[in-house]
């Protein structure tokens, strides 16, 4: 294979993946969950409040409305690309807190439960650093596309 053909793929590679449509796209995807969420969340409010209850996250109305207000606002600026940066952080240090609140692994016993937290866990830490990534290339690279 030649360097010439090298670089061709690389370039037809770099097209694709830096169009506009894929990288909403992947934004979208990077972003379901916390879109889903907050949907669902406001579909089903007194469920809403039964899981802030659940992880003791008092007033339970108040944490509600302020997860689902928050989830919704920082994924449409990281989709929209309207202070990427700051939504993306925002929703790397939310995943951060929220996964050492839902999914303490290290207090269940040994089996199937505690193993399905902890791939969440790691899952779940492996999102964070997505949108930390995500964050770094729109306050160098993607700055202003």
């Amino acid at each position: 294979m030649t360097s010439q053909s090298n670089s061709a793929k690389r370039r037809l590679l770099a097209d694709i993946t830096s169009a506009p449509a894929l990288q909403t796209t992947a934004l979208l995807a990077l972003c379901a969950a916390y879109i889903q969420g907050p949907l669902s969340k406001i579909a089903d409010f007194s469920g809403a409040l039964a899981e802030m209850d659940h992880f003791g996250l008092h007033p339970a109305p108040f944490f509600a409305v302020a997860v689902i207000v928050f989830e919704l606002t920082a994924s449409t600026m990281v989709v929209s690309g309207l202070l990427r940066g700051a939504g993306a952080l925002a929703l790397a240090g939310f995943t951060i807190l929220a996964t050492f609140i839902a999914l303490r692994f290290w207090e269940m016993a040994p089996g199937m439960e505690r193993m399905m937290a902890i791939n969440a866990f790691f899952e779940h830490l492996g999102l964070a650093g997505a949108f930390v990534f995500v964050a770094a290339y729109d306050l160098t690279k993607g700055a202003g596309k």
